[in-house]
């Protein structure tokens, strides 16, 4: 009972114990060779990517800023993602349509653009998505969980000291009283105005029509061009393409990533992939 219970804390640490000996050496080949900016100061075009359940903006935002280099002419955003936490999606998308005032951005969504990863990519100047690719989701969820039962089982209570009548509002501990309940649907419903109010300016939709396109459906790629949350259904070469007619380029170089970023993504994927499966396969015991 208790090794279910703390098992998201015990897990990770099982994890980095594990795997301790491996992110050393990560860390120490980072130390020795660093990030090749040359390649960046030789490139005209970049391509950034957005991969992933959206937890945390900061790797992808300090990535933007090599991107800002004066030699950059045009930047492609390919994205593969669910979506995520709220005030990062924001984060990423607001930095993209700042980058867009300085030089030309197309998305291209190679899987899925859902979400806050559609909110990431909205600032493009096109979207353009792979036939089979999964759009939209354009909606707000917050998920608590109640563990209210499981302390009574376990014969644990809380007890705190709180000022403000909505200071404890969305513990897990109780139920909550209709007061709290009012709120965090105020509360979602304001994020979802904003985020429905953006998707409708930046892409000429009719707010009055919501329905159609933020209901929270996701739609393939061709639905999506149909209801102009993507500009085409396309491939990736050809989105390529159109970043260099935008960008005036004649003779485009990229920004790929070197061996050593290669190698750094492929690490961290599977380690995620590993971690993964050690606490799904943890729970089963």
């Amino acid at each position: 009972m208790f090794r279910k219970l703390f098992l998201p804390i015990t897990a990770p640490l099982d994890f980095i114990q594990k795997y301790f000996k491996s992110l050393i050496f990560i860390v120490i080949l980072i130390l020795i060779f660093g990030s090749d900016v040359d390649d960046i100061k030789r490139a005209n075009l970049a391509k950034i990517y957005l991969n992933g359940q959206i937890f945390d903006s900061t790797r992808f935002l300090e990535e933007l800023k090599n991107l800002k280099n004066h030699n950059i002419k045009g930047v492609l955003l390919v994205i593969d993602s669910p979506g995520g936490s709220v005030p990062h999606s924001f984060e990423i998308g607001l930095a993209i349509k700042e980058l867009a005032k300085e030089k030309p951005v197309i998305a291209y969504a190679i899987g899925s653009m859902a979400s806050g990863s559609y909110y990431g990519g909205l600032y493009s100047h096109k979207i353009y998505a792979n036939p089979g690719s999964m759009i939209g989701s354009i909606g707000v969820i917050a998920q608590i969980p109640n563990i209210e039962n499981i302390m009574d089982k376990l014969d644990i209570s809380f007890r705190s000291v709180k000022m403000g009548e909505y200071k404890e509002m969305a513990t897990p501990y109780r139920e909550w009283t209709k007061k709290e309940k009012t709120q965090m649907n105020e509360m979602v419903a304001d994020i979802y105005d904003y985020f429905v109010n953006e998707v409708a300016q930046a892409r000429g939709l009719d707010i009055n029509k919501s329905d159609e396109f933020a209901n929270g459906r996701v739609f393939i790629a061709h639905r999506a061009k149909e209801l102009n949350l993507i500009d085409g259904v396309a491939t990736l070469s050809f989105a390529e393409q159109e970043l260099i007619k935008a960008s005036g380029i004649k003779t485009p170089v990229w920004n790929e990533p070197n061996e050593f970023e290669k190698f750094m993504n492929e690490f961290v994927q599977e380690s995620i992939s590993k971690f993964a499966m050690e606490v799904f396969s943890t729970q089963l015991k």
